[in-house]
């Protein structure tokens, strides 16, 4: 269903409007049940993995390699625009494909994510919506079977998320654990070994030689790290060794680093 617009201000363009505006979208999208995927790849993703599409926005170049979903989607508007609209739409200029907008599914319980995990990643409070993806995208690669993210930790489906994932939070179970930190008791009594990575951590990553069969590893946000009340709630406090005077890394890297150590000796 192709439809030309010319207006930023026409109604069926709503769930576009002012995507880089944080604030905005972070309080409209969980609410109307939506989240923007963009780009081509990230728009197959999100459908591979079974997210039904709302509607799609581009410039009139993207509907030819994009060709078969709108034919598999006869239902689903696309809408058309010049490039100064689009950008005068969404805030930014776009210029990486198609945008797409999909419903959002209710997040599965604690026990159905982590039924069949014996590898869990845990974000605490991480609200950089980059690092988020990134974190995704590494579990995905490394063989993490579930992430848990805290209340306030940032928006695994917020478009910036989703784009740096590569479509990961499509793939990888995910939910949100509350209340936290007690939730780690519930991993813990499962056989869990919780895992808290922290610069100052008094066990080296080396030193798990082999790792935990069963784990759970949680990653706190830059700056504050991990939340007092979390590490006493931990099995080990484990550290990345540095050196040249570097005390950390970004978490996105220490989740890449620290996944990759603890895989199993396969």
């Amino acid at each position: 269903m192709i439809i030309e617009i010319s207006a930023d201000d026409d109604l069926r363009v709503r769930d576009f409007v002012s995507l880089t505006d944080m604030s905005l979208r972070k309080l409209r999208e969980p609410v109307d049940g939506v989240f923007i995927a963009e780009g081509d790849l990230v728009i197959r993703r999100a459908l591979d993995a079974g997210f039904r599409m709302r509607s799609m926005l581009m410039a009139r170049k993207w509907a030819t390699p994009l060709a078969d979903v709108i034919e598999n989607h006869p239902d689903v508007p696309v809408m058309i625009a010049s490039d100064a609209l689009l950008e005068s739409i969404t805030g930014f200029a776009v210029h990486r494909g198609a945008l797409a907008s999909f419903h959002r599914e209710p997040l599965p319980s604690l026990d159905e994510v982590i039924e069949r995990a014996d590898r869990i990643v845990i974000l605490e409070d991480i609200v950089n919506h980059t690092n988020v993806g990134a974190i995704f995208r590494s579990a995905a690669a490394l063989g993490v079977q579930a992430v848990l993210v805290t209340p306030r930790c940032a928006d695994p489906l917020y478009r910036r998320s989703i784009k740096v994932s590569m479509g990961a939070v499509f793939t990888v179970p995910w939910t949100r654990v509350d209340p936290w930190p007690d939730s780690l008791a519930e991993l813990r009594a499962r056989g869990m070994r919780t895992l808290a990575l922290s610069p100052s951590g008094s066990t080296s990553l080396r030193d798990l030689d082999p790792p935990p069969a069963r784990w759970a590893l949680i990653l706190g946000t830059e700056g504050a790290g991990l939340s007092a009340q979390a590490v006493v709630q931990c099995d080990d406090l484990i550290r990345i060794p540095m050196s040249s005077g570097v005390d950390s890394l970004n978490v996105a890297a220490a989740s890449a680093v620290a996944c990759y150590a603890l895989a199993p000796r396969e």
